[in-house]
């Protein structure tokens, strides 16, 4: 008997048996929260370490934000050690800023409502990546209010809850169990 012969000949070990889920789990009971970049689905009821975490990615952002600068100006400094000439060095301070303030309004912006599909969205990555200060402080400002982006969110979260609830209030049993009516 060749190798081939002997294992077809051998049994298949059965599958090792798991628990079944419960039905419950295997549907949810209504729209899910969708999750927010640092804060999970903590932005829902304010637990979890919700303020915690507020205050962490405030703090964080702005720390980065003063770090990044910092480096910015040093690379400025390095420009005027090199002495490149008052063009190249006034260019670099006005492409910093106005890269910066446009990030700024982009990111504060993505806060309260989603980009369009076909948006200028993709092609502005470039710019709001050189002026990812802006970006920064965009998210320190908004943690002072709420979680960044959690408006938004929750406005979505909340017009699907009562759209589900809804939907589920007119539902009356089986509707294939339901009668015929009768013809008069």
């Amino acid at each position: 008997m060749s190798d081939d012969d002997q294992r077809d000949q051998i049994p298949a070990e059965p599958a090792p048996k798991t628990p079944a889920a419960p039905a419950a789990a295997a549907a949810p009971a209504g729209p899910e929260p969708e999750p927010i970049r640092f804060f999970d689905t903590t932005w829902v009821n304010h637990d979890g370490g919700y303020a915690l975490r507020r205050v962490a990615v405030g703090v964080g952002s702005i720390v980065t934000a003063v770090a990044a600068a910092v480096l910015l100006r040093l690379s400025y400094e390095g420009l005027e050690i090199g002495n490149v000439g008052p063009f190249l060095s006034i260019s670099v301070v006005v492409l910093f800023a106005i890269a910066s303030a446009i990030a700024f309004a982009k990111t504060w912006d993505s806060f309260s409502r989603r980009p369009a599909p076909s948006s200028d969205e993709a092609a502005l990555k470039g710019l709001k990546t050189i002026g990812f200060i802006g970006s920064l402080i965009a998210y320190f400002l908004r943690c002072f209010f709420e979680a960044p982006g959690e408006k938004l969110r929750r406005s979505e979260y909340e017009r699907a809850t009562a759209e589900f609830a809804r939907r589920r209030s007119t539902r009356t049993g089986n509707p294939a169990a339901r009668r015929p009516k009768r013809k008069k």
